[in-house]
């Protein structure tokens, strides 16, 4: 993946919310299993970041493998301080 090919995707799901379409593009470029996975994953960070659950009771909670919630959780490891904050304004529990 280059960088230029991953800013042109983010420019056009920019620009599908910004038309109001981004439902329809997100059916068209993802299979459910896919979506499903994008859910786990905000399911998974929004459970870290409030704290109330750790991974195992995360993955018996959501019913998925811990590699997946593992790999949540080194993802939100690697965020910005900044970039958490905003996470947990924005996340619905």
């Amino acid at each position: 993946m280059s960088p230029k090919d991953w800013l042109n995707t983010i420019a056009l799901l920019k620009q599908a919310f910004e038309d109001e379409v981004e439902l329809d593009l997100f059916k068209l470029l993802l299979t459910t299993d896919e979506r499903e996975a994008i859910i786990n994953r905000v399911k998974i960070i929004t459970l870290l970041l409030d704290g109330s659950m750790n991974q195992r009771e995360l993955k018996d909670h959501l019913g998925i493998g811990i590699a997946t919630v593992t790999r949540g959780s080194n993802s939100l490891k690697e965020a910005s301080p900044e970039f958490k904050l905003w996470l947990e304004k924005n996340l619905q529990p």
